[in-house]
């Protein structure tokens, strides 16, 4: 570890970009490569009460799969709860806003600390915690995740570079999707690079990183399970309406993979093609309950059956809204993303960044 830069800072530009699942495959990755790491999330955005190590409920999640001793957990400097931004607001001037490292975050130049960043360039700066002041207090280098969303990746990726200057190691550009794969590595990688942003990972899109449990469903839609609620942990991919006739209903449902269907309490039919298509849980609304040959047919295919007091386009939107933006939580998601760092994240370029920089050294 000699020489390499002690912290690293993961950090975004917008929320759900997945800031943390990148931190998390390249700590799984680093670690398989004998590294001593560290990590620690300075600044909680939460409401939730912070749990081991002082970490909030996703920290202490990494720490966990990391399986990082507790000497090796930097804790939480400011959670941002109501509370504790109404005290810092009523202080006014007689206090600069600037949470301290030290001693919490002792210097050792045995470990490579991974931090994560603040959702935006400025969240925390009330506290001295936007992502540059990080940096800046630190010594350390950042890495940006980036969503891709078409050419605003290069306006913001400039954009980033221009606020953070030579603190900037690099990006990972995150959740390609497949028709863009050519095109992001012929055209935009080499003009970024050119633009001296260096390009350390392009991750292609996976609809199973974006996928969510039934369980988290459950909990979203305040539903009511009536069958397999051991089968709880199976991973939703994509989400299907079925309104139409049963024929349609059939061609339409086998387009999918992976998917919820979410349909009238009354509409045996569809229910019936639903569960012989790749379905992983069906969402009842209209407050009726199916009937026994559903309830036999789900139980025997080991396919969970929700009922929702909700209407169907309120359902719908609220399980729109949940795809991507739920935190890994899954072993499955762990595995896939530490895959996904392995094939597509350029750790070797950024080591060498480390050391060559000499940042916190």
């Amino acid at each position: 570890m000699t020489g390499i830069s002690q912290y690293l800072l993961i950090g975004s530009l917008e929320s759900y970009s997945g800031k943390s699942a990148t931190l998390l495959g390249m700590g799984a990755q680093l670690k398989e490569r004998g590294f001593d790491i560290a990590y620690g999330k300075p600044l909680s955005t939460g409401n939730e009460n912070l749990m081991f190590k002082g970490m909030d409920k996703d920290g202490a999640f990494i720490a966990q799969i990391l399986d990082l001793p507790a000497d090796r957990l930097y804790p939480t400097l400011v959670s941002m709860d109501r509370q504790t931004i109404q005290r810092r607001l009523s202080q006014g001037n007689a206090g600069n806003g600037q949470a301290k490292f030290q001693p919490h975050y002792p210097p050792s130049p045995e470990q490579l600390v991974l931090l994560e960043g603040p959702g935006t360039l400025d969240e925390g700066r009330l506290f001295g915690l936007s992502l540059a002041q990080m940096a800046d207090q630190l010594s350390a280098g950042i890495v940006l995740v980036i969503p891709f969303d078409g050419q605003k990746v290069i306006d913001q990726a400039l954009s980033a570079q221009e606020r953070l200057g030579d603190r900037l190691l690099g990006i990972v550009v995150n959740d390609i999707t497949a028709d863009f794969i050519e095109p992001f590595d012929q055209e935009f990688a080499p003009y970024l690079e050119s633009q001296g942003i260096a390009i350390l990972g392009q991750l292609p899109r996976s609809n199973l990183l974006r996928s969510i449990s039934v369980r988290e469903l459950v909990s979203r839609l305040e539903a009511t399970v009536l069958c397999r609620s051991d089968r709880l942990d199976l991973m939703v991919e994509s989400l299907r309406i079925g309104a139409m006739n049963v024929n349609s209903a059939l061609k339409y449902f086998r387009k999918a993979e992976n998917m919820a269907v979410v349909t009238g309490g009354d509409r045996t039919d569809i229910q019936l093609a639903a569960l012989e298509t790749s379905t992983q849980c069906l969402i009842l609304t209209g407050h009726l309950s199916p009937s026994e040959l559903i309830i036999s047919r789900a139980e025997e295919l080991e396919i969970p059956i929700l009922t929702v007091d909700l209407d169907t386009l309120t359902t719908v939107e609220i399980i729109d809204n949940a795809f991507g933006t739920v935190p890994i939580q899954e072993p499955v998601k762990v595995k896939c993303m530490s895959e996904l760092t392995a094939a597509h994240v350029d750790l070797d370029r950024l080591l060498g960044y480390l050391k060559d920089r000499g940042m916190g050294g």
